[in-house]
């Protein structure tokens, strides 16, 4: 425990200049508080709502609703029937950044898409003709399409490969990309859960270096003109921020995209367009988020529906 609060420490001196707000995040996270919960409607909203509904944010999509913290939506019936999804207030805000693409979006690839938060938020917010969602982990399949059916996701498809197999059968096809990239989960520790070894520098590099194999693979989908949007839920520097400077590095076609609506989390620690929400502001346990655009002109390539039909379930 007290090698881990030196991390914790040295983390925070990393994070923040001022003591102030190294006190506050590391507070945060030695005495975890509850979350308002969220949920995110799949279907029209009853005329009363069944739960009491905190202010929304001035970024917060309109068919997202904060709830009171003593709300329990996922036990009431309407969340049986599918019409809507409960998700983490950091979810939102992460995938909020798919709300600044305006053009019309054909085709979305959920690169890591359990247990399916995000792809929902992406097809309620864009309404793609086709969404793909895949879940490398086999165990976590199950789960995926639970929640594609539960809540009514139509024309989406689900598959279960690495991203090296899919970075060449999908290349160039998809007009955005979503990599919510498995990390080290710091910001579950501000939930209170427990989750050994997330602050130590070998589970950080080891994440990192999954993450930029994920990233370059997914990179390689985005069609010209498209989206890659890339978001974790987690603190270290060297998973989100590096991760997204080495992105820029290798391909320098991509360009980090400015989210207006999001300029007060902007992160202080590069120039570049990116965000953080954090702990201590009390809306979620945290999480950063960037979107990038591939600036190549050209079209998109056209999927194959043969093989697509193939790999995946529908």
């Amino acid at each position: 425990m007290e090698k881990a609060s030196k991390l914790l420490l040295k983390l925070s001196r990393r994070l923040f200049d001022d003591t102030s707000e190294q006190e506050k995040f590391v507070e945060a996270l030695i005495h975890p508080k509850s979350f308002p919960p969220c949920i995110l409607w799949c279907k029209e909203e009853p005329e009363t709502l069944p739960f009491v509904v905190e202010t929304p944010t001035s970024w917060q999509p309109s068919f997202v609703n904060r709830l009171a913290l003593r709300e329990k939506p996922g036990k009431h019936q309407l969340h049986e029937q599918g019409y809507y999804y409960c998700l983490d207030f950091s979810s939102v805000f992460a995938a909020s950044t798919l709300l600044t693409i305006g053009s019309p979006v054909n085709l979305v690839f959920d690169m890591c898409a359990a247990p399916g938060g995000k792809s929902v938020f992406a097809w309620q917010a864009l309404q793609p003709n086709l969404l793909i969602c895949n879940e490398v982990i086999g165990k976590r399949l199950g789960m995926l399409i639970s929640n594609l059916k539960r809540c009514n996701i139509q024309s989406s498809a689900v598959i279960n490969k690495d991203s090296d197999i899919l970075k060449t059968t999908f290349d160039r096809t998809s007009n955005l990309v979503i990599v919510d990239a498995p990390c080290t989960g710091q910001s579950l520790v501000a939930k209170g859960e427990k989750v050994p070894g997330c602050f130590h520098p070998i589970a950080i590099n080891k994440c990192a270096n999954r993450q930029k194999r994920i990233i370059a693979n997914s990179a390689q989908i985005v069609a010209p003109q498209g989206y890659l949007a890339y978001m974790t839920c987690t603190y270290s520097l060297e998973e989100n921020e590096q991760v997204c400077e080495w992105l820029l590095q290798k391909f320098p076609q991509f360009q980090a995209i400015e989210v207006s609506d999001l300029s007060a989390y902007q992160s202080h620690i590069t120039t570049m367009p990116c965000y953080r929400m954090l702990p201590q502001d009390g809306l979620g346990a945290g999480a950063f988020t960037a979107l990038f655009k591939n600036t190549e002109e050209g079209e998109a390539k056209q999927i194959d529906l043969d093989v697509l039909s193939i790999i995946a379930r529908f």
